[in-house]
């Protein structure tokens, strides 16, 4: 299919070249000029100065951006550009408030909307296995579905518009409570004078095991926490579910305590840090 890419961050820039690879039509945009230079120059397409540019005549336009007025800027300067009939995936961690104006506006523009966030960090998406997670209509799911294919392990339909940002949501709340509960693990077994390679020896096989206990139990005990998704776009994320639960009326006390405990290791100086840094602040001096 002929098929534009806007955001060629970590994320973004490998997800772009499985679609390459796939045999799609490929143009990109990126804020960043000599971004989307370096990625035509790996996997060919062409570039756009714009995003309208990069979307004209798109089937489909994908982007992966920072935040929700990031997503409002490029759908608005692409939409107009694109096939009538295209439709619109978002790879953006955003409230799902502005999917839902996103989808409004593709609408009435002829156009679909699916708001799709992933889970798989940046090996996922280098390895062509995120989880991937949507919402919109049957029909924009079917037409987008075997395209994302092409750097997803699992892609579901959650519901309507807004559904795939809101199981994001969950996603991200199950995460912060497993690294706190992790991070408080470490530091207990390093005060008891348990040595952290026997411990998860020990407990990783049982029902304390976890993805992050896997692959980041060995580095947070080493106090390296540059592996992965960073502590201010968790922190992004958390507040788009704190958002969220002042209007459902959610009681989230432990991930409200863990965005705190974020905030501590920022002021720490571990903005770029990645989620596992948890730890940090209880190892501070």
């Amino acid at each position: 299919m002929k098929v534009a890419f806007a955001g060629l961050g970590v994320m973004g820039f490998p997800m772009a070249g499985h679609l390459a690879k796939a045999g799609h039509e490929m143009a990109v945009y990126n804020r960043s000029p000599e971004k989307s230079a370096r990625w035509v120059e790996a996997h060919g397409g062409r570039a756009g100065g714009t995003a309208a540019a990069a979307a004209a005549g798109a089937e489909i336009f994908i982007l992966c951006v920072g935040n929700d007025d990031d997503v409002r800027q490029v759908v608005a300067e692409a939409l107009p550009a694109m096939a009538h009939g295209g439709v619109i995936v978002d790879h953006t961690t955003t409230s799902a408030v502005v999917a839902r104006e996103m989808a409004d506006l593709a609408v009435r523009a002829d156009r679909s909307f699916v708001d799709a966030p992933v889970s798989g960090g940046q090996a996922g998406a280098e390895n062509g296995q995120l989880t991937i997670m949507c919402g919109g209509t049957e029909a924009a799911f079917a037409e987008a579905e075997p395209v994302i294919a092409a750097y997803a392990k699992a892609t579901k339909l959650m519901g309507p518009t807004g559904a795939g940002q809101l199981a994001k949501m969950v996603n991200q709340i199950c995460i912060a409570g497993v690294v706190q509960g992790l991070a408080e693990g470490l530091h207990f077994a390093k005060r008891a004078g348990l040595d952290p390679q026997l411990v998860y020896d020990a407990i990783s096989k049982g029902a304390a095991q976890s993805w992050q206990m896997d692959n980041r139990w060995k580095t947070m005990s080493e106090g390296k926490f540059d592996f992965g998704f960073a502590v201010d776009w968790m922190r992004k994320d958390l507040g788009l579910v704190l958002d969220e639960a002042g209007r459902n009326g959610a009681a989230l006390d432990m991930t409200r305590m863990v965005d705190g405990f974020y905030e501590e290791v920022q002021a720490l100086g571990g903005r770029r840090w990645d989620t596992s840094s948890l730890v940090a602040r209880l190892e501070k001096p």
